[in-house]
This record gives C-alpha cells, sequence and structure tokens, in this order.
C-alpha cells in the first residue's frame, strides 16, 4: 500500500506542468494555505542539525518567498513527500548541502530552531518530518537557495518551502499594507471541547479552557471539558502518544517565560496522569514561551489567546 502511495505521488507529480525554483510541482490534491513573498529580507537556512544549543545557519539577503501546503493524503511517510521534491530540485540545478529526518536533525529543538510558518498554515509533527536544504552556486555564496519542509499526520501532509533569490537590487521598502489588503488566515481549531478531531485530522489541538491564576503554574480544580475528552480519546487508543506545550504572551523575559510555560505543560500532564490514569510514557511536557504566537501581542485579546496549552500528536502507531 506505501509503494502504490508513492507511485501515485510521483506520477501526480511527473504529469503536472514543469515548475520554477521557487514554485515546486505538487500533488493535485495539495492545497495551498498560504504565501508570503518580499522584494528584499533575509533567511537563516540551516545547513546542520541542532547542535550546542542551536540550529547551525546561513545567512541570506534577497528575494524570499515562503509557501505552505496541506495534502489531503494520509498514511505516508516525510520521506515519501520529500523524495519526487528532492528530484525535481536536483533537477533544477541545485546542490543538496544538508538533509534529515526528525531525530537526526535533532527533534523538538531543531523545529523550533528554524522558521516554520504559523498554524494552521503549517503543521509539523515533532515525531515525523524531514528538512532539506539546497543551493545554487558556491556555498559560500549561492546565487538561490531553497529549503523544504514536509511533515506528515494519520490523514495528511504538510509542505513549507523557503525560497531566497540572492541576485537582486536593494529597493525601497512598500508602503505598509493596510489591514483590509492582509489576507485572512484560514481559522485554527481552538475547540477545546473536541480534541479527536484536532489531533487525529489536524496534529494538534488548543486545550481553551484550562485556567490558571495569573502568572502561577497552579492549574486549577476544574472540570474542564477539554482534559477530558482529550483523557477519553487517549484512554480509548492507547497507542497515541503526545505532546504538551505551553505558551505564553509577551510580558516579560524570554527565559522565565520558557519555564513557566514548561511547568503549565507539566501540570497538565500531571492531572491526566493523576486523575485519569494515562500511562506517564504516553505524554511530553515543553514550554515555547512567547515564541509561537497565534495572535498580536499588542492587544489584551491576542494576549489573551497566546496564552495557553497545546496538545500536539507525536503518533499514530
Amino acid at each position: 500500500m506505501i509503494s502504490r502511495r508513492l507511485s501515485l505521488l510521483a506520477v501526480l507529480l511527473a504529469c503536472a506542468d514543469g515548475a520554477s525554483a521557487a514554485d515546486l510541482t505538487l500533488p493535485s490534491d495539495a492545497q495551498l494555505t498560504v504565501e508570503r513573498a518580499t522584494d528584499l529580507d533575509s533567511f537563516e537556512a540551516p545547513v546542520a542539525g541542532f547542535l550546542d544549543g542551536t540550529v547551525p545557519s546561513q545567512t541570506l539577503e534577497g528575494a524570499v518567498t515562503r509557501r505552505a501546503w496541506r495534502i489531503g493524503t494520509g498514511g505516508l511517510t516525510p520521506l515519501q513527500v520529500m523524495a519526487p521534491l528532492r528530484d525535481q530540485i536536483e533537477a533544477l540545478g541545485y546542490d543538496i548541502v544538508f538533509e534529515c529526518s526528525n531525530i537526526a536533525c535533532g527533534g523538538f529543538d531543531f523545529r523550533f530552531g528554524i522558521e516554520v510558518l504559523p498554524g494552521p498554515n503549517m503543521y509539523v509533527n515533532i515525531g515525523s518530518y524531514r528538512y532539506l536544504t539546497a543551493f545554487k552556486g558556491p556555498r559560500s555564496d549561492p546565487s538561490e537557495a531553497l529549503t523544504v519542509l514536509t511533515s506528515v499526520t494519520a490523514a495528511s501532509a504538510y509542505v513549507q518551502t523557503i525560497h531566497t533569490s540572492t541576485e537582486v537590487v536593494a529597493r525601497p521598502p512598500a508602503p505598509a499594507e493596510t489591514p483590509s489588503a492582509t489576507p485572512t488566515p484560514p481559522d485554527r481549531p481552538t475547540e477545546a471541547s473536541d480534541p479527536e478531531t484536532g489531533l487525529l485530522q489536524r496534529g494538534f489541538v488548543v486545550l481553551r479552557d484550562l485556567d490558571f491564576d495569573t502568572g502561577t503554574t497552579a492549574l486549577g480544580p476544574g472540570p474542564f471539558a477539554s482534559l477530558e475528552r482529550l483523557a477519553e480519546l487517549l484512554q480509548a487508543q492507547s497507542a497515541l502518544r503526545i505532546a504538551l506545550v505551553g505558551h505564553t504572551d509577551t510580558v516579560g523575559g524570554l527565559a522565565p517565560n520558557i519555564a513557566l510555560s514548561r511547568a503549565r505543560a507539566r501540570a497538565v500532564r500531571t492531572r491526566l496522569i493523576d486523575q485519569y490514569g494515562i500511562d506517564p510514557d504516553r505524554l511530553e511536557a515543553e514550554g515555547m514561551g512567547y515564541l509561537a504566537p497565534i495572535a498580536s501581542n499588542q492587544t489584551a485579546e491576542g494576549r489573551d489567546q497566546n496564552r495557553r496549552v497545546e496538545a500536539i500528536l507525536l503518533n499514530t502507531e
């Protein structure tokens, strides 16, 4: 079955029109979720996996195009999605300078040390992703760079590309866009009471109804509908593993916010273990502080949305 899926993916790619360097050909059921093109920008292109607390990268300046797609085909591996794209990239004259899978990349640390378009436009399954960096021209001074990130869930696959052309002439910045000209991204799933839909179809769910006292890590007594539904799902499907990830707003420094968000995620993990009997080995807990916002921190409403705990599906095996 897997080989048939891979063959189908390759056929879809081969039958489609040719692609430019910044516009690879994806399967016919791939839906473009976001596109951001900037005439003059900088991009940190990863050239190695997570090492000594950072992701080694090469800074490139030029015209940068960022895109993401969702592919409605389940049961694929990150390599099955990546392989046909890699063939196209090499056919376009690029040299692959770096490629890794989730564990070799550095897992959680690599994922959050690189640039990833915000959800729900792009989703990265921490336990199932692959990354590639390719340069055209000398590695020390490439004329173009292209990075590809692929990730999969049980129901779908995601692809992100970031293309940089360094052979551009600096120009004055364009006038700021008016709010009405800014495209509205697809709604992020925030239904706290429906983790089954969020986890199994999107790969993550926001546990919206959790209650923490301001500036503390103490989880309120509940009951919380989101946690009860999540526990029911974990009890019904004993193979599922999840990561609980805490997030904060931008009030305060990064280090204390990461510590606070991690402690809140651990409090949720403890509640699932103690109250619902979930096996501790199936639950991880981490904190991102204010590094992954889903709304503007310039308003009270946005800060409230950014203070959250998410459950992220790690595997379906």
